[in-house]
């Protein structure tokens, strides 16, 4: 009498989705990955149980496609893997960013903004809010209006009067309410008077019913911020939210000076 079969282990993929060719052409990238001066393709083969023709054809296509090199009968890790690598690398680096900026927003309980000063533009490269404690909407290009808000103003005061000038030439200063600077001069004299560590504070000059508060953060020649904002009812939560956030960067900030990059 024949034995039934086995029900099948839902847990287990079915042998039928897996392809064995792209499984074994990851252990060779594995293998070679932990063979930090190479290894010749029978020492491969052997320690990923491939025949060796097998190995052969395989790290052939890996070579071609960049993803190992071969160097005096060594395999190592090409070009197309280390920027795997590189990009795995920075996703870490962008999730920590993202944890904790939302630590702080929940530990101070404001909306937590994170931007950069890069090739000429502003870049808002992390927002974190919640429902309960929203962001500033973007009705207006913050690129565009950095004459206006918090963010915009730390970074042009850290930048030397050369780029600041040229960044207004191609952004000229707009009215976007009835509290915003109203012209490049004006503004210029503001931010030189900025103070180097001195929090800048931003009052309805980007939104009507808003402050903002921004810190700034130098990494040798990039330009960077934290920043807040709060509704104009709560201002007077603005300043003392800035200097805890100020505290919070300078205990981050190796980390955050990592985290530039992203």
């Amino acid at each position: 009498m024949q034995r039934p079969a086995a029900p099948a282990d839902p847990a287990q993929p079915h042998s039928a989705t897996l392809i064995g060719s792209v499984q074994r052409a990851m252990r060779l990238l594995e293998c070679v990955a932990g063979r930090e001066h190479g290894a010749p393709a029978k020492q491969l083969a052997r320690e990923t149980g491939l025949a060796l023709p097998t190995a052969y054809h395989l790290l052939r296509t890996l070579v071609h496609e960049g993803y190992l090199r071969r160097d005096k009968g060594l395999f190592f890790l090409g070009d197309a893997a280390e920027r795997l690598s590189s990009s795995g690398a920075q996703q870490k680096r962008r999730s920590a960013v993202v944890d904790t900026l939302a630590h702080w927003r929940d530990s101070l309980g404001v909306p937590v903004y994170y931007a950069m000063y890069r090739d000429g533009e502003i870049e808002i490269m992390c927002v974190s809010d919640s429902p309960a404690i929203p962001a500033v909407e973007e009705w207006a290009d913050f690129r565009e209006t950095g004459h206006a808000h918090a963010i915009g103003q730390c970074l042009l005061s850290q930048l030397d009067e050369e780029v600041r000038r040229d960044h207004l030439d191609r952004y000229p200063v707009q009215a976007l309410t009835p509290y915003t600077v109203r012209d490049d001069h004006v503004l210029l004299r503001r931010l030189e008077r900025t103070r180097r560590m001195e929090p800048v504070v931003e009052r309805q000059e980007y939104a009507l019913g808003t402050v903002c508060a921004a810190i700034p953060i130098t990494v040798g020649t990039t330009a960077a911020t934290m920043a807040i904002s709060v509704p104009l009812h709560q201002a007077d939560r603005l300043l003392p939210a800035a200097r805890r956030l100020q505290a919070e960067v300078g205990r981050h900030l190796g980390s955050l000076a990592i985290a530039i990059s992203i």
